[in-house]
């Protein structure tokens, strides 16, 4: 069996899978002061109708990194760069934190090194980072997926004196220094608090003796083993988003243009697909200005959920969101919500309707006008958000290349033919909102859960990026920390070869040995001949990408299909 988690803003949802589909669900309130106490109820609730020692597996998606980078909750970061000529210091602003030191040296485009590391100005930030008692950090070079060896050298100078730091080769093998450095930073100021939860999680699944694999959801649709996540948390950015798209793929099979909306408790989720695919941001997606290489189904989130409070102001204006001040009225909460709007309207009947229904015409006293004006008004306002939300999302993808997950769709404009809802408030708002987009509209059964499903049958996904020069006779894997020895002669052929072989090899060896070789796709290959100083005659620059591609686990995908019809 396979058990899936979902720890989101609003609520922990939790499901097992097994033979026959969904065999257990549970869904209660997410703790954000104590999210391993929602960990450890959710389990206690799940596991009741289920032996742990039939768990096979275990995904978990949660909102940890995401909450920590918004409301700027990050473990100060001592930035060591090395940027070579042509980006000075004032391009980078000082804006990843207040201790960022750009240091002397160069490594070039072919990974040689130009200029060594300045032992006086290296000694001296190192110096102002233990007076200021910093304790991560993050270390990256322009080029040193080419050539690793500065990096190295600044992670072993900061041994004495680092907790934990980021090397750059190793985040991310794609060459865009910047966004390498902007993602390194992250991962470190992420760190502490993500092995913290990372430290209770595991001790909470002990003690349930859950002894399973764990993974957790990344931001791109698949998942990365525990250990590795605690090296590289930042890769946990946006994982719930991702665990929304993969659950309407497993609920909802999608073949055309399509809008997701996956509506919480806090937020609504927009997701967009493409021929039936979701989208991918591919370069790596920005957070407050800062471009990183951590690739993310695109998405986007507003303040427009099942709980967003109603405020009203003193020249009758109504709106709803972005805030979240507690549960709706109906559940004891402290002020009128879009759910208490909805239980006025008779739309459903959450929780104490009669509560609802006080609490909007005390805000309609205070307007003079009725409570059915207000809570129409109020309905009407998330909606319209919702969709013009939407249509900015569309418009912003329809102005550029359209990458999804498998391809890149030249000269596509994107024109939805359905709507998918999910999330727990779906079936309540599905009809207005099919009216609102004029759109065929879609309620996945166990909807309320979607994302812990998706959660659960999500594969894992990696890239990698294999570099070899012949002139050099090396080849350098950076995230893989691989660096071998090549000949003369190597080949774009062998180059292919041996990275879907490296990929495919440590997959296996990190908690996966059912992936296959064929799993594994290259997704770039180029070859180009240089003349230059290294050798008296030309060499070669070889490149390949390689990647294991999101997805869902086929075989457990057809017990949830199947049971679904």
């Amino acid at each position: 069996m396979l058990l899936g988690i979902d720890v989101g803003g609003t609520h922990t949802d939790a499901v097992i899978i097994g033979r026959g589909g969904v065999v257990a669900t549970a869904k209660i309130k997410t703790d954000h002061n104590d999210l391993i106490a929602s960990l450890h109820r959710v389990l206690k609730r799940i596991l009741q109708p289920v032996q742990a020692s039939s768990i096979r597996r275990i995904n978990l998606s949660t909102t940890l990194t995401t909450n920590a980078i918004v409301e700027d909750k990050l473990e100060r970061v001592g930035v060591l760069a090395v940027s070579g000529p042509g980006l000075a210091e004032p391009f980078f602003n000082r804006d990843l934190g207040d201790h960022f030191y750009l240091l002397p040296g160069s490594i070039d485009h072919r990974g040689a090194q130009r200029e060594a590391l300045h032992k006086n100005a290296t000694a001296a930030a190192l110096a102002d980072c233990r007076q200021q008692d910093l304790r991560v950090y993050a270390v990256a070079a322009k080029f040193s997926t080419r050539n690793p060896d500065m990096e190295l050298e600044l992670a072993g100078r900061l041994a004495g004196q680092s907790d934990f730091t980021t090397i750059g080769h190793r985040i991310s093998g794609n060459l865009n220094f910047p966004r390498r450095l902007a993602t390194a930073y992250y991962n470190s100021a992420v760190w502490r608090g993500y092995n913290s939860f990372a430290d209770a999680m595991a001790a909470g699944l002990s003690n349930f003796n859950l002894d399973a694999p764990l993974n957790i959801l990344k931001a791109d649709g698949g998942t990365i083993d525990f250990a590795n996540s605690r090296r590289n948390p930042v890769q946990t950015i946006l994982s719930g988003p991702a665990a929304s798209v993969m659950g309407i793929i497993a609920l909802n099979p999608i073949t055309e243009d399509a809008i997701i909306l996956d509506i919480g408790g806090t937020t609504t989720d927009i997701a967009i697909f493409a021929d039936g695919a979701p989208l991918l941001e591919k370069d790596g997606v920005t957070f407050g200005g800062r471009a990183t290489l951590v690739r993310a189904i695109t998405s986007r989130p507003i303040g427009i959920g099942g709980d967003s409070a109603i405020t009203t102001t003193s020249d009758g204006a109504i709106s709803v969101g972005p805030w979240r001040r507690g549960p709706a009225l109906a559940f004891d909460g402290p002020q009128a919500t879009l759910i208490d709007a909805c239980n006025f309207k008779n739309l459903c009947r959450l929780g104490r309707p009669e509560k609802s229904i006080a609490g909007i015409n005390r805000l309609a006293a205070a307007l003079a006008i009725s409570g059915a004006e207000v809570a129409t008004r109020a309905i009407r306002f998330a909606l319209d958000k919702i969709y013009r939300a939407t249509e900015r999302l569309l418009a912003e993808i329809n102005q550029k290349p359209v990458y999804t997950v498998a391809e890149v769709l030249h000269g596509k404009t994107i024109q939805p033919k359905q709507l998918h809802i999910m999330g727990g408030p779906a079936a309540i708002l599905a009809p207005l909102l099919g009216e609102t987009f004029a759109l065929p509209t879609w309620v996945p059964e166990n909807y309320a859960v979607a994302n812990a499903i998706g959660a659960a049958l999500t594969r894992p996904t990696m890239e990698i990026n294999l570099f070899a020069d012949t002139s050099k006779k090396e080849m350098l894997i950076p995230n893989l920390g691989l660096r071998e020895a090549v000949g003369s002669s190597y080949t774009l052929t062998e180059a292919r070869r041996d990275g879907v072989a490296r990929l495919s090899l440590y997959l296996k060896q990190n908690g996966h040995p059912e992936l296959e070789e064929q799993e594994v796709s290259v997704t770039e290959a180029e070859t180009f001949n240089m003349i230059d100083d290294y050798t008296a005659g030309s060499s070669r620059s070889i490149r390949v990408s390689c990647q294991i591609r999101p997805g869902l686990d086929n075989t457990w995908l057809k017990e949830v299909r199947n049971h679904a019809d």
